[in-house]
């Protein structure tokens, strides 16, 4: 008998060692090239802790080396000899995928690789023009360009990286890590946005952390967001049983303690692949002042999600969520969500937007250059944003007082004031032109304040509804007498 017991102890601890010996741990060593050997002659020592990084990789184990990396080919635009080698500094997602093929295939199509192509975009305009200058020359940039985007902008949408002679990289380009960075090889985005160099270990990809690099802030608070809703509480609260070094990491399987972002955007359950193309699980875009679907907005990019509905994309997420919840739960949440996005779109966005654009031809042509282009913009593309993210991620405060009081607050304690002071103001002037677009705007805010979303701002909500508070406010008084 105690012999029986001490041979399946034994197998028990040598299955252990063999199932848990590879995860997020270099393998087995087999033999490194000459040419990276060479790189480590000097670099083992001149680049310490990038040398111990690597001896920690899955690519370390693998043999895979410096020169596997960074050795670069003829036709290089950013190659240079260096010790007999062409190399560059750069690794771009083209090189990572002549290993990573279909990572790099789904990447290139995903909203994530085109996030450079704010460049030019109205928040770029605010960080150039508004925030900056062109005070930051560089050889790639011999009029200038504004630091506040090199800082700001381009570290998370990522920069056109410019070569300057020999393979350097200019100073304003680089060094850029930024999700849909523009490599000189023509391909877009950087992996080590999210995999960070030079151990890219799943732990630290899987772990919500990594994603707040740049979701976070005024206008996408995703990280703070997750933090308050249940799913980061239980993140944080058991992360010791999220088992982030899993070879597979299938939710409900290889762990049942928490989602983190990558569970719910990206990695695989028992029936769904993982992906590197983000946008495939997603039916709302919530980025534009008004809401579009993914679709919609994948054909502006002309990327083949277009061919790919918010329906498909919304039942890819809920098979993720059906992972730890009963379809009611899921069937109920997603409800609530579309309402929120209804009532965000009727009562603010689009009367918001109406307005703004018959509000343009009365305002100073430079936009910014008025009081209300920052209000209408901070409202939909901060609090109205907050709004929508909060209700799309369970954090409640977001979704309320970060989000929908603070669209409310601001459209009618500034938007709309504003708008009559403007209209008001331009329907004295002189210049027929500025008559016409000022009754029309008188016109349109006579329009939306009749509606009976917003009656109750100027004294004549509906009597019956009226009644209703009325009512409401006596049984809660009563019931707490």
């Amino acid at each position: 008998m105690r012999k029986t017991r001490l041979n399946m102890l034994l197998k028990v601890f040598a299955l252990m060692f063999f199932t848990t010996a590879g995860l997020d741990q270099p393998s087995p060593r087999a033999e490194l090239t000459q040419q990276t050997r060479d790189c480590l002659d000097c670099h083992e020592m001149m680049d310490t802790g990038i040398h111990r990084q690597w001896e920690e990789s899955k690519h370390f184990g693998a043999d895979v080396g410096c020169f596997e990396c960074h050795g670069a080919a003829e036709t290089d635009p950013d190659g240079w000899m260096h010790e007999g080698y062409r190399i560059s500094v750069l690794v771009t997602p083209k090189d990572c995928g002549r290993c990573h093929a279909e990572q790099e295939a789904e990447f290139a199509v995903s909203r994530h690789s085109k996030g450079a192509r704010i460049i030019g975009s109205e928040d770029n305009l605010l960080a150039e023009v508004v925030e900056g200058n062109r005070g930051m020359v560089t050889p790639g940039f011999p009029e200038g360009v504004a630091a506040s985007v090199v800082v700001g902008c381009w570290q998370c949408h990522g920069s056109e990286v410019k070569v300057l002679a020999n393979g350097r990289l200019d100073a304003a380009t680089y060094p850029n890590s930024g999700i849909g960075r523009i490599n000189p090889d023509g391909s877009e985005g950087a992996c080590n946005a999210c995999h960070l160099r030079h151990e890219f270990a799943k732990r630290q990809v899987r772990h919500p952390d990594t994603c707040g690099k740049c979701h976070m802030g005024p206008d996408h608070p995703q990280i703070e967001i997750y933090n308050e809703s249940k799913h980061g509480i239980a993140f944080r609260s058991q992360i010791d049983k999220m088992n982030l070094v899993s070879p597979r990491w299938v939710v409900g399987t290889d762990y049942w303690a928490a989602p983190a972002c990558a569970t719910c955007h990206m990695s695989a359950t028992e029936t769904r692949r993982p992906t590197h193309d983000i946008g495939t699980r997603i039916s709302w875009n919530n980025r534009p002042a008004i809401s579009l679907r993914p679709e919609v907005t994948d054909a502006k990019l002309g990327l083949p999600g277009k061919d790919m509905s918010w329906q498909v994309r919304r039942s890819n997420m809920q098979d993720v969520c059906t992972s730890c919840h009963q379809q009611q739960w899921v069937t109920n949440f997603y409800l609530q969500y579309d309402e929120i996005i209804k009532l965000y779109h009727e009562k603010f966005a689009e009367p918001g937007l109406a307005l703004y654009n018959l509000a343009r031809p009365l305002l100073k042509p430079v936009v910014f250059g008025n009081k209300i282009d920052f209000t209408w913009f901070e409202l939909w593309h901060h609090e109205g944003r907050r709004l929508r993210h909060g209700a799309s991620m369970m954090g409640p405060d977001f979704a309320h007082w970060h989000g929908a009081y603070e669209v409310a607050k601001h459209f009618y304690g500034e938007y709309i004031p504003r708008l009559e002071e403007l209209a008001a103001r331009s329907l004295a002037q002189s210049d027929p032109n500025k008559r016409h677009a000022a009754v029309a705007l008188r016109t349109k805010l006579d329009e939306v304040i009749k509606d009976s979303n917003h009656r109750w701002y100027v004294g004549k909500m509906d009597p019956a509804e009226a009644a209703k508070r009325k009512a409401e406010k006596e049984r809660f008084e009563s019931r707490y007498e």
